[in-house]
């Protein structure tokens, strides 16, 4: 057995568009929180759990070397990356049209 079958859509898993379908559809939000001492946190919020958030932050802190964190549906990262994030969530499979900057 080479991967097994999606819980989700019932197609293999190399096979899955599950990952994908949640990317398209996602209204996604980019802004800037301002914390103790004035640092500021850029928080996209709104990805949910089935576009793999772990993956998406791994990959946005490695891309602008910073720190932050991950929960449930939201990603934190130190620093002011609106902008950057935006474009950055492009690349990785996200639609334009669904990602807004506050």
């Amino acid at each position: 057995m080479i991967g097994g079958v999606c819980n989700q859509c019932g197609l293999p898993q190399d096979l899955c568009v599950c990952e994908t379908i949640a990317r398209e559809q996602q209204k996604i939000i980019v802004k800037i929180e301002k914390r103790k001492f004035g640092k500021k946190y850029t928080v996209i919020d709104g990805i949910k759990k089935e576009a793999n958030v772990e993956e998406i932050f791994k990959k946005l802190k490695s891309k602008f070397a910073c720190g932050g964190t991950a929960k449930t549906g939201n990603i934190e990262l130190q620093g002011d990356h609106r902008f950057r994030a935006k474009q950055a969530l492009v690349e990785l499979g996200f639609s334009e049209e669904t990602i807004e900057i506050q």
